[in-house]
């Protein structure tokens, strides 16, 4: 049986003013033990998934269900079920209905979550495909799901009831259709953090590039901190899936494809912004892995990516700076990270008198300099907000920004814009790393595509410039998200 309230929200643009809680470390076998049990005792040990549509635009938001079907194998966490991270400007809870008992519970980011913060969301509505994923209940379960408001609170915008063993629910296993193969293995699912990496625009011939781009990737994200200290905190996959043509669909140059994921350029009409909207579809080729993160790689060479919390990353692997691209949108879809740059045009709406607390844990408003979410790795003395050099590196920005947006009217050959990438990474690592305070945990003005009222921890970070390092902040945070997820 399944029963389901949905309701139009009003809900102004949210942010987080709550600080993100640093989960401890489970070290203790008896309690991992018991933990165990006490998972068996309430969930079977294979994924539940509920597919939903999420509907909105001129102020009001819809969700209605799909449908709810088997996922494969549970790969998460039989200990740490509950979300404390605070992350996401979405999260979603599995009720025991007769206890009211929180029996698992995730925040996360959408697609929709990013298209209503643009222009085009208060004039017409858009349909966007999302998936809840859980263990398999052995009872009843009512799952909520919760959106933020502007000062950070989550409330309640709709909830199904579900019975798992009613004929409106599928557990039947689908087919896997691709060839699933394993990068590293680290230990079982269920105590470890799960990757898996699709392949996009590769034809059957191509097979081979793919496992190197693979092995390529991978390696350059467990070269990068905290991965490299945690590596063995991890399982690494990956699945074969061949297409018809080689790359992926760009249709701001007139470069059409229909890919296995529909994985495109041109997102919110931004010409390096890549994703796929086929939530469905993709959820169901990864149901043969067993997984919590997945990146898509794209067989393009235009510079492109995108990453959401808890949702996807993506990466075109032909670019120069692929290895960059990658560390940088797995930050945003594995530990909810903002973009710490502010000078690079963007789809959404910026420019806001007032700004909220925000849940990204590298990003504050700075309300209160004494309540500095990172306060504890702010060295004595260090001056808040701290001074930085912001006219000299803005002046620097115009200047790249005026040449890129000078490229893209020509449609100049992708090589032109690695060259001018490359430029502007050395002008800016000199730059950012000469300064009174770099290389100090502060308070930045300029992060989160805002130049005034937003702050990030350092100078530089690969959320701020194409640099190969994670700033502190950074760091932290990440760590979080392996804890949740590794015993």
């Amino acid at each position: 049986m399944i029963r389901f309230e949905s309701r139009r929200s009003h809900l102004p643009t949210f942010t987080s003013l709550a600080a993100v809680v640093l989960l401890g470390s489970v070290s203790c076998p008896a309690f991992a033990q018991e933990a165990a049990s006490g998972f068996d005792e309430q969930f079977h040990p294979r994924t539940m998934r509920v597919d939903y549509f999420h509907t909105g635009g001129r102020g009001e938001e819809i969700v209605s269900l799909d449908r709810i079907v088997a996922d494969g194998a549970w790969a998460g966490s039989l200990t740490r079920l509950v979300d404390e991270t605070n992350l996401g400007p979405y999260l979603f809870e599995v009720i025991d209905p007769g206890s009211n008992r929180k029996l698992y519970s995730r925040g996360f980011a959408s697609i929709y979550g990013e298209w209503e913060t643009t222009a085009e969301a208060r004039d017409t509505y858009r349909t966007y495909h999302e998936s809840l994923r859980f263990p398999w209940p052995r009872e009843p379960v009512q799952v909520v799901l919760k959106k933020r408001d502007a000062m950070g609170a989550f409330h309640e915008m709709w909830s199904v009831s579900i019975d798992p063993d009613s004929r409106f629910v599928n557990p039947a296993p689908l087919a896997s259709e691709g060839k699933v193969w394993t990068v590293f293995e680290s230990g079982e699912p269920t105590e470890k953090v799960d990757l898996v990496l699709l392949g996009e625009g590769y034809t059957a011939g191509e097979m081979d590039k793919f496992h190197s781009d693979v092995k390529r990737l991978v390696g350059r994200l467990f070269e990068t901190e905290p991965f490299k200290s945690r590596r063995s905190d991890f399982n690494v996959w990956a699945i074969d899936l061949p297409s018809e043509e080689s790359g992926a669909n760009r249709p701001h140059v007139g470069q059409f494809r229909r890919t296995p994921m529909s994985a495109e350029y041109n997102i919110f009409d931004s010409e390096r912004y890549l994703l796929t909207f086929d939530n469905r579809r993709l959820r169901d080729v990864l149901s043969a892995a067993p997984y919590e993160f997945v990146e898509i790689l794209v067989n393009e060479e235009q510079y492109g990516g995108g990453g959401i919390f808890n949702f996807q990353a993506t990466t075109a692997v032909g670019t120069e700076f692929a290895d960059y691209v990658f560390v940088h949108e797995f930050g945003h879809h594995f530990a909810g990270l903002a973009d710490e740059y502010y000078t690079s045009a963007v789809a959404y709406e910026t420019g806001a008198a007032e700004h909220p607390e925000p849940w990204e844990p590298n990003v504050t408003a700075l309300h209160d300099p004494a309540k500095l979410k990172w306060a504890g790795l702010v060295e004595s003395g260090t001056p808040l907000p701290t001074p930085w050099g912001k006219d000299e590196y803005e002046e620097h920005a115009r200047s790249i920004r005026a040449r890129r947006a000078s490229l893209i009217e020509s449609q100049a050959p992708e090589s032109e814009f690695d060259a001018l990438f490359h430029e502007q990474r050395k002008i800016e690592r000199e730059l950012l790393h000469a300064m009174e305070h770099s290389g100090e945990v502060g308070a930045f003005e300029g992060a989160m595509y805002e130049a005034h009222g937003l702050y990030r921890s350092e100078t530089d970070c690969i959320m701020f410039t194409r640099t190969d390092y994670f700033c502190r902040v950074c760091r932290r945070a990440i760590e979080r998200v392996i804890d949740l997820y590794s015993s």
